[in-house]
């Protein structure tokens, strides 16, 4: 079988990959903290048909060496900080630079996440979108007539009569050596996973660790014009790759009707 048949379809292979990772940062261009990704490619194993070498060894500078095709060796998520869409309401924080809120879930295991769109339960403790506990724990009592979160992570509450506000916790960071490297789990949760390196824990604004923006949330750092392009650029490139197998499809055919 000719070479060029297995090697476009190997690109045709990596092409579906790289499309199917532009189209999950599509699909997520409004989830909110959400990091795309991006695929990449490495060549595979060269056939070696004549080795290079000095006119003086083998005769030939260049020697002669025929590809194989392409794989996808990896998807990079990028975790460059999203835009800041200010909303107003007093449990929605973004994380001005690098850092993860840590995430109780309910089986115990510690998760993270930028997605800082808070809610309050029924015992009044900060809890995800989903019901995960922000870790450490903070409640914020039922009578609470305001809630400031100073950039450092401090909450400030005023209940009921006080005129004064008191600090009811302190919303910590973690941040990761290689944070490409955490797992990700859905739901905008990540997971430390051995890659990634082991969680540096601290207060915002600390050790290069980004400060909280009261009322605001970070968006997806998805660029649709960028994946727009991507997008466009993958489909062709897939269609180049079956132009290649039709061709040498035509070839084999060729040869099979000589007489």
């Amino acid at each position: 079988m000719m070479k060029s048949l297995s090697t476009a379809a190997s690109g045709m292979d990596a092409q579906q990959t790289r499309l199917d990772v532009t189209s999950n940062n599509i699909a997520n261009v409004s989830t909110t903290g959400f990091k795309k990704s991006r695929a990449e490619f490495q060549d595979l194993l060269y056939q070696t048909l004549r080795a290079p070498g000095t006119a003086a060894t083998s005769g030939s500078p260049t020697g002669l060496q025929v590809g194989m095709g392409t794989r996808v060796i990896g998807t990079q998520r990028l975790h460059t900080v999203g835009d800041q869409q200010q909303t107003g309401r007093p449990l929605d924080l973004a994380i001005g630079g690098d850092g993860f809120f840590s995430v109780m879930l309910s089986n115990g295991d510690k998760v993270y996440t930028r997605a800082g769109d808070l809610q309050q339960n029924a015992d009044g403790r900060l809890v995800t979108s989903d019901g995960n506990a922000l870790d450490p724990a903070i409640t914020i009592s039922p009578d609470a007539r305001s809630i400031t979160v100073n950039p450092d992570g401090a909450v400030m509450v005023v209940n009921g009569q006080d005129k004064q506000a008191s600090e009811v916790g302190k919303i910590q960071l973690t941040t990761f050596a290689n944070p490409a490297g955490l797992e990700a789990l859905g739901k905008n949760l990540y997971r430390e996973t051995s890659a990634s390196g082991s969680p540096i824990t601290g207060n915002p604004g600390e050790n290069g660790m980004g400060m909280l923006v009261q009322g605001a949330i970070e968006g997806s750092n998805v660029k649709v014009v960028e994946e727009m392009v991507d997008l466009i650029s993958g489909q062709r490139a897939y269609e180049v790759n079956a132009r290649v197998i039709k061709a040498a499809d035509e070839m084999l055919s060729q040869t099979a009707n000589l007489r």
